[in-house]
């Protein structure tokens, strides 16, 4: 196995928060240009008169922005120390898959339970990789 290999996830997790990026902008937009909402509503972040259905994915936005960090550092520590093994591996695309079903239920019917699961057990799996790294490197 390839230690490059490492990024295969990163990269996924990186798109997708793009994707997540342009679905904000297009609620965004849409939601202006419909009336529903004030260009002004944006200034100071998101105000109380932005309805759900535009402010979930900016806060789902703002949490592939948050911990995720968490995961590219330790990717990237990964690669520098040459620690990549599968099982590394495996756990980096389970953190990826665990991301995107977590972002694809808030985006979709925001079931708080299935949310909050997939978000714990992505956190489990995220501490699980650096547990494993720092264990190497000691």
């Amino acid at each position: 196995m390839r230690a490059e290999a490492i990024f295969r996830p990163v990269g996924v997790l990186a798109l997708w928060t793009m994707v997540v990026l342009v679905v904000t902008a297009i609620r965004r937009v849409g939601a202006v240009r419909a009336g529903r909402i004030k260009r002004g509503a944006f200034r100071l972040g998101e105000g109380p008169e932005v309805p759900p259905d535009v402010s979930i994915p900016n806060r789902n936005l703002m949490n592939l922005l948050e911990v995720p960090v968490l995961f590219y550092v330790v990717c990237i520590c990964l690669y520098v120390t040459h620690l990549t093994r599968p099982g590394l591996l495996w756990l980096a695309w389970t953190y990826v898959a665990l991301r995107v079903a977590h972002s694809l239920i808030h985006l979709t019917t925001n079931n708080v339970m299935h949310r909050l699961t997939l978000f714990g057990l992505s956190n489990v799996v995220l501490v699980t990789i650096w547990i494993r790294f720092l264990v190497r490197v000691a």
